[in-house]
């Protein structure tokens, strides 16, 4: 039974101890290089942690090296935060504030920005040459350890301003990770693209499946994704056969056009999540890539990274809803309605998750962590324990789940309640828009739409009225260069509604 995420590092490194793990864009690491330097520095850490459970910040970048350090802190006995090593030295401050790191991980480049944001935190440099491990103090502390411990912290933005972090276990970890990978079929003979930053939970797929699997991953540059025509040669040139990509990221690439002249040439499968996706963007994908397997994946941070998926077998029409599905291997997802009761099929209601992938709570924050991390409403004989997501979806009568948006976005207009996350889809469905975003001013009764793409406005309208009904039509399409976009690629929505007020 695997017990600790380092098991599979370390039974890959012994099968595999030559192949490529990591690679980016200017160094790569073997599975056995990774294992040894990872125990190096994590035998050095120990002087800060002590060997004992405590957060380790590492400041990630685009590199190897970002990893090295995330699975040193595991070997001190602590458990990672990473961070981007780029966040504004204000927010860098609130996350550690909140963090109270043992220790700082990072590379030279970013020495100064770890030396402000934690002032007197002992601070390891990721990319320094160590002595050898002590190999008696990693196995006490190995032995020390149970799968209900942190694997790691993971920051994002809060309601209120504050960064929020969400500490998952090592049992969570691992349940996902040998869910993924049998539903992926992933084999070492694979190779896995990376999009997502290693400091938001998509990456964390890229990560484990990697290690589970010996299948390496190239860290994709960020340039390619500013300039598809590198991003498709990228994907060529590295012979990648696996994406577990945002959708925000996956609807870029569709709707520049790349894929009228390019092919991503060894693509086998394409795993979606983190926003809405919409078929528009999926059947250019579908039509330049036919043979792919598609899926929609589901899940906030705080269920590890997904809690339902779909494998999507069947044709949409440009503006058909794509279902959410159902839940994954050894998780519940059932939706309650505003009187904590199981929504009959065709009621929406929120999204709830149970099971092991539940995370732990809301670190140094048991305020919030008690506000959403709560009894099951419908089990009143014994403890079980599930996350409230504050997501809104409806069960159809296929029996699948479907995402409607967020609980704060449902709002109250002439006497309808509306979804805005339908206004989007309807809007993102209209021929010339790439992309689309809905704000509402309550005070001013204000329903603002933005898009992107060459369409106009006055057909963004036409288009729109022939979906919605009135009461839906938002009162302002406000046509954008490129939509705002937070640190993990989802739509700034409180951009748009402080643009929305001006």
């Amino acid at each position: 039974m695997v017990t600790n995420v380092l098991e599979y590092l370390e039974a890959t490194a012994a099968r595999l101890p030559d192949a490529v793990a990591f690679s980016d864009e200017k160094n790569t690491v073997t599975f056995g290089s990774f294992l040894s330097r990872a125990r190096d520095l994590g035998s050095r850490v120990t002087d800060a942690t002590g060997g004992g459970s405590r957060p380790v910040a590492v400041l990630v970048g685009r590199n190897a090296d970002s990893l090295v350090g995330m699975f040193a802190a595991l070997y001190a006995g602590g458990f990672y935060a990473p961070v981007d090593a780029a966040t504004p030295a204000a927010r860098l401050t609130a996350i550690f504030e909140k963090l109270r790191p043992a220790a700082v991980l990072y590379s030279g480049r970013d020495e100064a920005a770890a030396e402000a944001a934690a002032p007197g935190v002992p601070r390891f440099r990721i990319d320094a040459e160590y002595p050898p491990c002590n190999g008696e103090k990693l196995a006490a502390i190995r032995a020390a350890h149970r799968d209900t411990l942190p694997a790691y912290v993971i920051f994002t933005s809060g309601s209120t301003g504050v960064p929020k972090g969400i500490a998952v276990s090592h049992r969570s970890v691992i349940d996902f990770t040998e869910w993924y990978a049998d539903t992926t079929g992933v084999t070492e003979d694979d190779r896995i693209g990376n999009q997502a930053p290693f400091f938001f939970d998509l990456s964390v797929k890229d990560i484990y499946l990697t290690l589970k699997t010996g299948a390496p991953t190239f860290i994709i540059p960020k340039k390619c994704f500013s300039f598809p025509v590198l991003l498709v040669r990228a994907l060529n040139d590295n012979r990648i056969t696996t994406l577990s990509w945002s959708t925000a990221a996956f609807n870029m690439a569709g709707n520049s056009g790349v894929f009228e002249k390019y092919r991503a040439e060894y693509l086998k499968r394409v795993l979606l999540g983190g926003e809405t996706l919409h078929s528009k963007q999926l059947n250019i994908w579908r039509r330049a890539m036919p043979d792919v397997g598609y899926f929609n994946i589901y899940g906030p941070t705080e269920t590890t990274v997904d809690c339902t998926y779909f494998p999507i077998k069947d044709e949409y029409e440009d503006g058909d809803p794509i279902p959410i599905g159902r839940a994954c291997e050894n998780m519940t997802v059932f939706l309650l309605n505003e009187k904590d009761e199981l929504c009959a099929a065709g009621e929406p209601g929120e999204i709830c998750a149970g099971g092991t992938g539940v995370a732990i709570g809301y670190y140094n924050d048991p305020e919030k962590t008690a506000s959403s991390f709560v009894q099951n409403p419908l089990i009143k004989e014994y403890p079980d324990r599930i996350f409230r997501t504050g997501d809104i979806g409806v069960v159809k009568d296929d029996g699948l789940i479907y995402y409607l948006g967020r609980r704060d976005s449902q709002i109250k207009r002439s006497g309808y309640r509306i979804e805005l996350g339908e206004i989007e889809s309807a809007i993102a469905a209209a021929t010339g828009v790439d992309d689309a975003a809905c704000v509402y001013d309550a005070e001013c009764e204000l329903l603002t739409a933005f898009f992107t793409g060459p369409a106009d406005e006055d057909g963004v309208r036409a288009a729109v009225r022939d979906r919605l009904p009135k009461y839906m039509i938002p009162d302002r399409l406000v046509k954008k260069d490129r939509m705002p976009r937070l640190p993990n690629g989802k739509t700034d929505r409180k951009a748009l509604a402080a643009e929305a007020k001006g």
